[in-house]
């Protein structure tokens, strides 16, 4: 899927294969198919980072607030996916999602998700009792719930390998192991160095998910934001608790974050897995404990906005830093939603880095970001559901090249 070799020129370059860099190259070479367009990727592989390492989990658009991209984009990206993966063949099920209210004080942040459902005309969504919430999941302890039809799950790294497929096939590049360096101007051309060459370009589209905002600033744009990567650490469920939760099931999640709350996913494979938290990260690729980068946490500390965030989400960081060290809180956190589960039940399972923005102020980005200066567009916040909507995301991005590009050629 990847040739290695790097052009000397290319109409459009997009640094990152992951999902939604991937998603952009398929787009653009279908409504391109007479320009050249190269894919770059520091990695061996398509989709190493955060498109291999999620809940794989098909959302709907629930959590976001109507007028949102996220919201738009969700509703969607969820149906192109699903028709995408027909007619690929990718396995995939739509297995029903199940957002439990375990106590009363959560049944009015329930009620917002309700109507942002309906505000965002999420298809298949339904109001359950406490009652009705046992009925589906009887293991479940809830006062209320909302329950999503259409949610599902899908391994999104088998996605972008089908994507990365396409791509070849229209005869466009996928080069990995190259890393974008600097961008210098020879006369009026760009030419962007990498570790591999330097390829003279057009336009350029920085997918470079936890370095987007580093790859930014190497191409000489102020990004104004920066990327703080978030660990999140899941378990699976041995057989001895991999039965008490049928489908999806998610907690209330708190609106003044961007993050859902530990939840239980039954993946394509039929293993339950559960999280994940969201503990700090002291490297953008830190899926262990113990990473450590030297220059990713110096970038951080020096970051006015990182401790203007801590200042204001401290506790909350503490709680999330007690799940990451103890299994024992983690059951705990588990078994509001699930009193049955027991901590022998947890096997340790692989980790994911979120790559959340955060601004100026402290504030954590909600929204995808996706900036333009002059012949560059950059994706600098596409957390989830990026994955779900990355053919929405690519035909946003393509819609916004028009008057750089031209007209498709299939509406010439």
């Amino acid at each position: 899927m990847s040739n290695n070799k790097l052009p000397n020129q290319s109409d459009i370059v997009i640094v990152g294969a992951g999902i939604v860099g991937l998603a952009v190259a398929r787009e653009l070479a279908l409504r391109y198919p007479d320009l050249s367009l190269t894919v770059l990727d520091k990695e061996a592989q398509v989709g190493t980072h955060q498109t291999g390492h999620n809940s794989g989990v098909i959302h709907r658009g629930i959590y976001y607030r109507p007028g949102t991209l996220k919201a738009t984009l969700c509703v969607e990206g969820a149906n192109l996916l699903t028709e995408y993966a027909d007619s690929k063949k990718i396995t995939y099920r739509l297995c029903g999602k199940v957002i439990a209210a375990v106590t009363t004080d959560e049944t009015s942040r329930l009620e917002t998700l309700w109507q942002r459902g309906f505000a965002n005309k999420v298809p298949g969504l339904s109001r359950l009792t406490g009652e009705q919430v046992r009925e589906i999941e009887p293991n479940a302890k809830a006062v209320a719930g909302i329950y999503s039809e259409y949610s599902g799950i899908i391994d999104f790294a088998d996605v972008a390998r089908s994507l990365a497929r396409d791509v070849t096939a229209a005869g466009k590049a996928i080069v990995t192991g190259a890393q974008a360096k600097k961008l210098r101007k020879v006369g009026a051309e760009n030419v962007l160095e990498t570790t591999r060459g330097s390829v003279t370009f057009g336009t350029l589209i920085n997918c470079a998910g936890l370095h987007a905002d580093t790859v930014a600033k190497a191409l000489g744009a102020n990004p104004g934001v920066r990327i703080v990567p978030f660990r999140g650490e899941y378990y699976i469920l041995r057989d001895s608790g991999g039965h008490l939760v049928r489908h999806l099931l998610y907690p209330v999640p708190d609106p003044n974050y961007p993050f859902l709350g530990v939840h239980f996913t039954r993946m394509v494979s039929g293993e339950l897995k559960v999280g994940p938290n969201a503990v700090l990260a002291l490297s953008r690729e830190g899926y262990q404990r113990s990473d450590f980068s030297f220059m990713d946490t110096a970038g951080l500390f020096a970051y006015p906005g990182f401790w203007m965030m801590a200042a204001k989400n401290w506790k909350v960081g503490l709680a999330e830093m007690k799940l990451s060290r103890s299994p024992s809180e983690y059951t705990r956190a588990l078994q509001q939603l699930v009193p049955k589960i027991k901590q022998t039940d947890l096997g340790m399972y692989r980790s994911g880095v979120r790559a959340q923005c955060v601004a100026p102020n402290g504030s954590l980005i909600d929204d995808f970001h996706i900036v333009r200066k002059d012949w560059c567009i950059h994706v600098l916040n596409v957390p989830s559901p990026a994955a779900t909507a990355c053919l929405a995301i690519a035909r946003h991005i393509a819609e916004s090249l028009i008057d750089t590009l031209g007209n498709p050629k299939n509406d010439e």
